[in-house]
């Protein structure tokens, strides 16, 4: 039976722009400037408002397919050592999330984890997230910050600081020359 949150109803969104800003945070973050490194944060803010409101929305919805994707790879990566990838994955996203109070407030912790089981047991985080309303503003530095661990530990998995971006970039360019 199809749920209402399967991927195949779910807007795929600018899934190039939320690589893109993900993948400077990676960078950031290697290249030493670990912390919030507010020149970054300004040129991303900045990003973001030059998109307008169906920019924003396609970021959004991008960032949300990241997620999709990352725990896509992360559960068959699990599953390969018959492992739970909810058991694994979301006691230590929930933890680093909590140790981060000034970009994620304890308040929407739950919501995170929600969108990223949901991601992990194959829904769409965006389809699961809008059952409970529209996203918040609270909501979107979390959101991106999600990503980010998520590309943060399969970085560490794979032992290579830019697994996570390559692997959504090949995805883009396969289905570039798949459609």
């Amino acid at each position: 039976m199809s749920s209402p949150c399967d991927p195949q109803y779910a807007p795929v969104g600018d899934v190039g722009a939320a690589l893109m800003v993900i993948d400077s945070q990676l960078k950031s973050v290697h290249d030493g400037k670990a912390g919030v490194d507010p020149e970054h944060r300004k040129l991303i803010d900045q990003f973001a408002a030059s998109l307008g409101p169906k920019g924003a929305k396609d970021l959004l919805d991008g960032a949300c397919t990241l997620i999709y994707m990352f725990m896509t790879w992360l559960r068959k990566a699990h599953e390969d050592h018959e492992k739970d990838v909810i058991e694994y994955v979301v006691p230590t996203l929930v933890a680093t999330m909590r140790m981060m109070p000034k970009s994620v407030s304890p308040e929407v912790i739950p919501t995170m984890a929600g969108m990223v089981i949901a991601a992990g047991t194959g829904l769409s985080p965006n389809l699961w997230r809008k059952q409970y309303g529209d996203w918040t503003e609270e909501e979107m530095t979390p959101l991106e910050a999600t990503a980010f661990l998520l590309a943060e530990h399969i970085n560490r998995i794979t032992e290579d600081p830019d697994f996570a971006t390559r692997m959504i970039a090949d995805a883009l360019s396969r289905s570039v020359d798949e459609g």
